[in-house]
């Protein structure tokens, strides 16, 4: 359903540009019980959630696979596709096929997340050292991360043309992703055994349950753009186009440096150093798992903040993420739980304010290539961190 013509209400002479938008902005519709902003906090649960059910998985996989580096080896094929697959959607992809992109990238990450259950039920049958089903399971993570790249990416290109309580909510989602999943896994290490039946079981319940999600995932987003608040936003852009004055872009380029630093230093620590060199007599081998579900927690109410309050000042925040450099040698001084929630805190928080602001620097007809630019840079700092983290920084 469209809206009325400015010119069509009152029945008086056309209005100029400027009064036919701000009677648009009069005539916004409510979203109604939040549906749009709820929508869009469930998809940023859901595009992360494919990774975060291999790399939970994890313990099972290197049981299965004892002589492979299960964990450096998803890291990488997922970043590095996932990066190829970005740098393909900037270049050559036209905006216009956003819609396609998030379809097909949610319909992929529910086959890759299928046939890795179904694999082991029906092949792997939990048997040790069958390298076949290794390999699948390696091409089904680099088909995970195309997925990724198209939905992550058109995501956040849409959320960028919206107001930003839509962009705080996807990245809001992501955070609450990464509790969901921890909250799974204190369930499974409780329940069941840690041994290879136990694991074999925790790692279905992690495919199951984002198999689920994704299909909820689908009917939302095919939802979401038929909102009449959705529509209004559409339209109001197409409006907002045509008057847009020749004015000085902004650019990303700062906000994309912080990112990248800002996962550079998070990488680097976590979740490598805090899962392997860190140890409590007391809690054992639930020190990691509590240490883990902290971070998420905190990155979760960092990410969250910026419903409250918003930094609006680009070089404070820019700074911010140079200051986080204090967190190498915090880690060798300082008590290690309340660093890791700091570490997610500050981790939250300014990407989610990085990444609010930066569809905001530029004409709205480049807000959706500046998300999608900031998605880039994003998978550069995450890829960056991560070949970090091998060479053990702390």
């Amino acid at each position: 359903m469209g809206f009325p013509d400015a010119s069509a209400i009152g029945g008086g002479p056309e209005p100029d540009s400027e009064s036919a938008l701000l009677l648009r902005t009069f005539l916004k519709p409510e979203d109604k019980f939040n549906l749009g902003y709820i929508i869009y906090f469930t998809l940023g649960v859901g595009f992360l959630l494919p990774w975060n059910s291999f790399i939970t998985a994890v313990d099972y996989f290197s049981y299965l696979y004892p002589e492979a580096s299960v964990h450096r080896v998803f890291a990488v094929v997922y970043m590095v596709v996932g990066l190829a697959c970005l740098l393909v959607i900037v270049f050559y992809a036209h905006k216009s096929e956003a819609y396609m992109w998030i379809n097909v990238g949610l319909g992929i990450f529910v086959v890759s997340l299928l046939v890795v259950p179904v694999m082991d039920a029906v092949y792997i049958k939990g048997r040790v050292r069958l390298y076949d089903g290794f390999y699948v399971t390696v091409g089904l993570l680099a088909l995970a991360g195309i997925g990724d790249a198209l939905v992550q990416g058109g995501l956040i290109g849409a959320a960028g043309e919206l107001p930003e309580r839509y962009m705080q909510a996807i990245v809001a989602g992501s955070g609450g992703s990464g509790v969901l999943v921890s909250m799974l896994r204190i369930l499974t290490k409780a329940v069941f055994p840690q041994d290879a039946d136990g694991l074999r079981k925790s790692a279905y319940l992690y495919f199951f349950t984002s198999i689920v999600f994704m299909v909820i995932c689908i009917v939302l987003y095919n939802v979401a753009h038929k909102l009449p608040i959705m529509q209004y936003y559409e339209e109001l852009k197409v409006e907002a186009v045509k008057e847009e004055k020749a004015k000085k872009v902004g650019t990303v380029k700062w906000y994309g440096f912080g990112i990248v630093l800002i996962y550079v230093v998070t990488l680097s620590i976590f979740p490598g150093y805090i899962t392997e060199d860190v140890h409590s007599l007391v809690l054992k081998d639930w020190y990691m798992v509590l240490l883990i579900t902290g971070y998420n927690v905190f990155d979760l109410v960092g990410k969250s903040l910026t419903a409250v309050y918003l930094l609006e000042n680009a070089k404070v925040a820019i700074s911010a993420c140079v200051v986080r450099l204090l967190f190498f040698p915090l880690f060798i001084e300082f008590p290690v739980s309340l660093l890791t929630c700091l570490l997610g805190l500050t981790n939250g928080y300014l990407t989610s304010v990085l990444m609010i602001m930066a569809p905001k620097s530029v004409q709205i007809q480049h807000a959706e290539t500046s998300g999608i630019v900031m998605v880039l840079f994003l998978v550069v700092g995450l890829a960056s961190g991560s070949v970090i983290a091998w060479f053990w920084v702390i």
